[in-house]
């Protein structure tokens, strides 16, 4: 018993890690485009998202629970040395799409570490496979879409309004109205991904017996994981806000507000009905949507598909990288050592390489230099994609598009 006490004590440590690196990997969701129009400062803009957070993960239960009793069978015979497989490859996927500036889910990394390991040490029968495709599949693939539409349609509504405003006026205003917005964004992901780490660490406790079967997280495992995401949030993910701010599309404020105000609606309501979606994905599709939605704007599709490859990447290589580890540890106590000295090597070799091209909250705003946007990224033409798009929906009489012969109205507001 005392082993198994220090194994449960081991895993709730690591999902802190990982509930950590979730914060400082996500903090773009919130933040990327209001720190990119100059809405807030880049500290000032972290240390409010990191509050609300916390705040957020405070608000609901029904997100922890999903993965506490939804995606993986408790019943199964799952033990902690899984748990603690499935939480390394999490966070190894993380390092490594925060060492690349992709936005890529800390959600679904975490989901495949877990599948993964279960796989490996229990066996098909240990995950619900229709949970996982109802609250995990289907969302990620459906929440980006809705909230990339939804944002390109607020987009072109609100430039259609204010199209006979003065253009600094409307700019102004709606910088404040993107602070409220990614306020409630951060709140949006308190709700949702803090409680992905409350549901690990009950789940553990649940197999150590600590905790009945199908327990709410208890109050300690609630203040605990928000504040891990909260301080994680506070220390910035800058190659990612980076991405999201600028790699994606040259954000106004407008589109900033647009797009955060659609991402924060859907994740409440995924978080009302316990879909375990990615806060990322439903971010970064809001954002390619509000590029889509301003005339003129030019979405970088080749950093958009590197994006949407990692994503598709995410479920699998964390899913391998945690059945490896689980296939260690479930050979005892020197198997469970092994696994987190790797681990740890293998987070001092992804932080020792990013110093060689740091990004903070001092160079966040610079394209130059960007590894994930590429050197041309601020000059990227029109692509086959947005051309289509415009096409079918075209945009708003003044449009100037990158590539095609101009017909801008003299007068009309600058939005290039």
């Amino acid at each position: 018993m005392e082993h198994i006490t220090l194994l449960i004590g081991i895993v709730i440590v690591t999902a802190l890690v990982f509930d950590f690196t979730n914060g400082f990997h996500d903090t773009a969701n919130a933040m990327a485009t209001t720190i990119s129009t100059g809405a807030l400062k880049p500290k000032t803009a972290v240390a409010m998202s990191a509050v609300l957070n916390l705040v957020g993960a405070f608000l609901s239960v029904e997100v922890a629970k999903t993965i506490s009793g939804g995606i993986i069978d408790e019943s199964s015979g799952i033990r902690p040395e899984v748990i603690f497989a499935g939480l390394v490859g999490a966070i190894v996927w993380n390092l490594l799409t925060w060492l690349a500036g992709l936005p890529s889910s800390s959600s679904h990394a975490l989901f495949g570490g877990l599948i993964g390991a279960t796989l490996v040490s229990v066996g098909t029968h240990g995950v619900h496979g229709e949970a996982v495709v109802m609250k995990v599949l289907i969302p990620a693939v459906a929440a980006p879409i809705v909230a990339g539409l939804a944002a390109t349609l607020a987009t072109r509504l609100t430039y259609r309004i204010g199209r006979h405003a003065d253009p600094e006026a409307t700019s102004k205003g709606y910088r404040a109205g993107q602070i409220a917005s990614a306020g409630l964004v951060s709140l949006a992901h308190g709700t949702n991904d803090a409680q992905k780490t409350m549901g690990v660490i009950t789940l553990a406790l649940i197999t150590g017996g600590v905790v009945a079967p199908h327990a709410d997280p208890p109050l300690w495992v609630i203040v605990s994981a928000g504040s891990a995401i909260a301080l994680g949030t506070y220390i910035g993910g800058w190659r990612i806000i980076r991405t999201m701010g600028k790699g994606i599309t040259d954000i106004q404020p407008q589109q900033g507000f647009a797009a955060q105000t659609g991402a924060a609606a859907t994740i409440l309501a995924s978080s009302h009905l316990g879909f375990a979606l990615s806060t990322t994905q439903v971010c970064s599709g809001s954002v390619m949507g509000a590029g889509l939605g301003r005339k003129g704007a030019v979405v970088r599709w080749s950093t958009a598909g590197r994006m949407v490859a990692a994503w598709g990447l995410t479920l699998p290589a964390a899913g391998l990288v945690a059945a490896g580890a689980a296939l260690l540890a479930d050979e005892g106590t020197w198997g469970v050592t092994a696994v987190a000295v790797l681990g740890l090597a293998v987070c001092a070799v992804i932080r020792t390489a990013s110093r060689r091209k740091p990004v903070t909250h001092a160079n966040v705003n610079d394209l130059d230099g960007d590894p994930a946007s590429g050197p041309d990224a601020a000059v990227e033409p029109q692509g086959a994609v947005t051309a289509a798009i415009a096409a079918v929906i075209p945009p708003p009489a003044g449009t100037v598009v990158p590539g095609a012969p101009s017909d801008t109205v003299p007068g009309a507001p600058a939005t290039a």
